[in-house]
């Protein structure tokens, strides 16, 4: 396991719309590494950069046409060393995405597949025997590209222009020749040229990759058995040649990702993880909508458990992402606090999504841009000043890759490092509460002291013995009470809303309070 996870706080880049050094209204390497010294002043000490390997670009970057290259948009192959090894000059860790169960139609392996000509990449991706065969409901297929080749019709995994890579089924049909098995030759040269690409870019100075669809590379895999077990093989590979190097899944199921190797997996708004009831839909720390929690703690709970006993792993929950609409979409600036006073006090690693730290808005109704539709809204270009296009890029407005949010009145990161009670300075002494305490961290217990259906507040204990750290939400409007455990005169560590105190080994929460606490004996 990468000794470095234990303490680490994630900042996801979505490269296109983080900071733009070349006037041409999209982002690059450049930029990133520009930024470097505002990421690590906020508090993170690692980073999840989306794909940035050179693409068409019809699902913004998820379809690779060359995966050894980076993207000339977004700079050149030495623009990411330079950024690994900036990175690591600031004790920080990049992690790239690696798209591994789909390319894009312009690749070359799909053009050599594409031939009705015997040859090596021939059976590199899932082609059916002629152009009028469906693959709807055949072992997870989810499409096909037909008529786009003599060869017949080609699996894809999401549109059309991103062709299935071929690892195999788990139980191929005999009457349907073109499925194999996952054990065979073809399907070990699809894993072996992955292999390659992630020893091309860790031996470069990448820190390790955030998988895409990671839980979903064999076909009709009931129980995902063999696609836990590729994994493993992976993972194998990594801990005797990469051992400090980390893989992170985008599984949405922490308890079969890890099981396959995986030293982390996110909670999502797909899967079993009731993720939408923290930030989402009726989310828990919104005063106005009521929202759960209970189910996702127990379910969170149940798989922390399960990971402790086992082999060992994280759970990461994100503030969000580049597919979910923005945490401030549903969330008020006081409510984002807690939630983020929650995010940095789980165990696991967190993730905060660029902007997600000024509270960025989710643009409504916006023009898809490169696939996104609706996702395109929480995909906007990140807000640092005043200036043009909020200082993102020195670009004409209508040459950007997004649109700026045309709001007068939105953050800026310049804004809120002026204001000492904004939502940047607040989640920066979060994480700095984190790293100073190391029962707040990644591998520290966690012990919940309070929490019952459709109620607040929600209460939980970090660590153990006199270092424990005492945790309690109440985002309702009502002032609640619960009876705590603890020795001696209880320390505030941070407090936020109206303060709480503890009176007769009861502690009182104001509505709208968070207030973590550790018992020092008297």
């Amino acid at each position: 396991m990468p000794q470095w996870l234990k303490n680490a706080v994630f900042y996801q880049i979505y490269p296109q719309s983080f900071y733009d050094t070349n006037a041409d209204g999209i982002g690059d390497l450049q930029g990133i590494i520009a930024k470097l010294d505002y990421i690590q002043e906020l508090g993170c000490n690692a980073l999840w950069i989306n794909p940035c390997f050179e693409s068409p670009f019809h699902d913004a970057g998820y379809d690779v046409s060359d995966y050894r290259k980076i993207a000339p948009r977004y700079g050149t192959n030495e623009d990411a060393r330079n950024l690994f090894a900036e990175a690591h000059k600031r004790g920080m860790r990049v992690l790239f995405d690696l798209v591994a169960g789909h390319t894009s139609i312009e690749h070359e392996w799909f053009i050599e597949s594409m031939k009705t000509e015997k040859n090596a990449f021939s059976e590199r991706y899932i082609w059916a025997g002629t152009p009028w065969e469906r693959f709807e409901g055949i072992g997870g297929i989810t499409g096909s590209l037909n008529g786009f080749s003599e060869r017949g019709a080609c699996a894809v995994n999401f549109f059309s222009t991103q062709p299935a890579l071929n690892y195999g089924f788990a139980k191929p049909d005999p009457a349907l020749s073109w499925q194999i098995p996952a054990d065979s030759p073809a399907a070990r040269a699809s894993c072996g040229a992955m292999i390659e690409i992630m020893r091309f870019w860790l031996d470069m100075g990448c820190d390790g990759f955030r998988v895409d669809m990671a839980g979903s590379l064999i076909k009709g895999d009931e129980g995902q058995k063999e696609t836990i077990r590729f994994w493993q093989g992976i993972r194998k590979m990594m801990d005797k040649e990469y051992p400090e190097a980390a893989l992170l899944s985008e599984w949405g199921d922490p308890e079969r990702a890890l099981e396959a190797g995986f030293h982390m997996d996110f909670v999502l708004h797909f899967g079993p993880s009731y993720y939408l009831d923290l930030f989402h839909e009726k989310p828990f720390f919104s005063a106005a909508s009521g929202g759960k929690i209970a189910r996702f703690m127990e379910n969170y709970i149940r798989i922390d458990t399960k990971v402790r006993a086992g082999k060992g792993g994280y759970i990461c929950i994100p503030s969000g992402n580049h597919d979910m609409p923005r945490i401030a979409r549903r969330l008020n600036v006081p409510e984002i606090k807690m939630a983020f006073a929650f995010l940095l006090s789980m165990p696991g690693i967190p993730f905060i999504y660029y902007g997600d730290e000024i509270g960025m808005k989710y643009r409504e109704n916006i023009p898809s841009i490169e696939g996104g539709f609706e996702r395109t809204g929480a995909r906007t270009p990140m807000q640092w000043d005043s200036t043009l296009n909020a200082g993102f890029s020195s670009a004409k407005p209508e040459d950007l890759y997004i649109s700026i949010d045309p709001d007068k009145n939105k953050p800026t990161v310049e804004a809120q490092k002026s204001r000492p009670i904004s939502l940047w300075h607040e989640v920066r002494k979060l994480i700095s509460l984190r790293m100073e305490h190391e029962v707040l961290q990644s591998d520290a217990p966690i012990e919940i002291l309070h929490l019952k259906p459709n109620k607040c507040p929600l209460v939980y204990r970090r660590g153990e013995g006199k270092e424990a750290i005492t945790i309690a939400f109440n985002p309702s409007s009502k002032e609640m009470s619960v009876s705590i455990s603890g020795s001696g005169v209880p320390k505030i560590l941070y407090t936020l809303g109206s303060a709480a105190f503890v009176q007769n080994g009861v502690l009182k929460l104001p509505g709208g309070s968070c207030v973590f606490l550790r018992f020092s004996l008297e």
